[in-house]
């Protein structure tokens, strides 16, 4: 039998090859899979030998790895904001980038209820994840709020044309016992009527434009084309949904976009031609890319 050190070197140059950006890593975590142990155990313990059923397991996987699966499909979740999410290709893969959303969304309802005196009978605060996917910004909003016990304070709403996204998202608000804090809704953006209005929308729509999507690496074919197809210049579905804005946001109403990190200049000029007088700020991420679009509707 063949030991976990050998197979772990083989499988690394493979995936070297196939333009992986973290070979061994991704290896380390196949074979852990296959062998059905914490990768831990795996590195402690590389002259082991792994059996028949294990090795074919761990062969199949990094077939598909190599013909370019992203893994986040292949084991079935991805870690994002401390949470293990499920993943298939029914939803797009959670990207790390969109944790700071995650973040910068917790504070803007954590300031909202705790900035002021809210009276005894207000009506919870309403929150809008527009195109959720998998429901990784509303889960984890969802559960960061109850850990902070303020959860029945506020009203998620996660929504998404996709049927089969939206039926992820479900899968991981009960996998996370949050379901009950969540309501989805199939809807092009948002539903139509609005209803009562948000103090906040959240938002991870397609922005990469469709020219680079088809030069994209190979990964990106296996996830749903759609969610991340944003037209010619990659913000036609977010200028969509700057265009349903005034009626989705309460007055000081703010709303929240993941955009490109290139896209800094262009969303600023898309809202001010879209939504005159609104304040719109970029945020960057952790390495001072625009990230973020923040977009406060005037009191």
């Amino acid at each position: 039998m063949t030991s976990a050190g050998e197979l772990l070197a083989q499988a690394t140059g493979r995936l070297r090859t196939s333009g992986s950006e973290a070979p061994r890593l991704e290896a380390e975590l196949l074979l852990a899979r296959a062998l059905g142990v914490e990768r831990t155990t795996l590195l402690a313990h590389p002259e082991a030998s792994v059996g028949p059923e294990a090795e074919r397991s761990f062969a199949a996987d990094l077939a598909r790895r190599t013909a370019g699966e992203p893994l986040a499909y292949i084991r079935g979740f991805r870690e994002f904001h401390g949470l293990a999410l499920a993943t298939d290709p029914r939803g797009l893969v959670p990207r790390p980038e969109t944790e700071l959303l995650v973040e910068v969304a917790e504070r803007e309802i954590v300031r909202r209820l705790t900035g002021a005196p809210r009276p005894a009978d207000s009506p919870p605060l309403r929150v809008a994840d527009v195109g959720t996917g998998s429901g990784a910004i509303a889960v984890s909003l969802a559960v960061l709020l109850r850990r902070r016990r303020i959860g029945p304070q506020v009203e998620i709403l996660a929504s998404d044309d996709s049927p089969a996204a939206l039926e992820l998202a479900r899968e991981n608000a009960v996998g996370h016992g949050v379901a009950d804090r969540i309501e989805f809704v199939a809807a092009d953006l948002l539903p139509v009527p609005v209803g009562r209005p948000f103090e906040l929308v959240v938002a991870n729509l397609p922005y990469v434009p469709s020219d680079e999507l088809d030069r994209a690496p190979i990964a990106l074919s296996f996830e749903p084309r759609h969610a991340l197809d944003g037209g010619p210049d990659g913000l036609a579905t977010i200028a969509r949904l700057l265009e349903r804005l005034p009626d989705a946001l309460v007055a000081g109403g703010l709303a929240v976009l993941e955009i490109g990190a290139d896209q800094g200049e262009a969303i600023v000029r898309l809202a001010a031609a879209r939504l005159p007088g609104w304040p719109c700020r970029v945020e960057p991420d952790l390495a001072g890319q625009p990230r973020l679009a923040r977009l406060e509707r005037p009191s």
